[in-house]
């Protein structure tokens, strides 16, 4: 049997979750993928901050689910998508925990995008 491993976050390993209040635009392939005003910003450890996506504003008709998944010990099991317009850059590009564990359940319905494999991310404020 293959037990996960399941860490809370505490002030070895701190994540915190913020409403973005500005506006965030995601474009890949030339286009624009995702455009809201209702991002969550995830702080994780030393990594660098993260605009989460409500699935709703985000055009998924232009991501193609992927195979590949991982496993965070804080977040759970996470699923992949590409953007198919973006060519083999945009492979993987989108991520997504569509049922994280219960210290970051907030980012449930949410997505992500690894600002190396899209065109840009751009975060204004408010």
């Amino acid at each position: 049997m293959n037990t996960k491993t399941v860490k809370i976050p505490g002030p070895d390993h701190p994540i915190t979750i913020a409403a973005n209040p500005g506006r965030v635009v995601v474009r890949a392939g030339g286009a624009v993928v995702a455009d809201t005003r209702a991002a969550l910003t995830l702080c994780e450890a030393s990594y660098p901050a993260v605009q989460y996506v409500p699935r709703a504003d985000v055009d998924m008709a232009r991501l193609e689910r992927t195979d590949h998944a991982t496993y965070c010990p804080y977040k759970g099991d996470c699923a992949y998508y590409s953007i198919p317009a973006g060519g083999a850059r945009a492979a993987r590009a989108v991520w997504t925990y569509e049922h994280p564990y219960a210290a970051v359940a907030q980012i449930a319905g949410y997505l992500a995008f690894d600002p190396a494999r899209v065109d840009s991310i751009e975060v204004t404020a408010g």
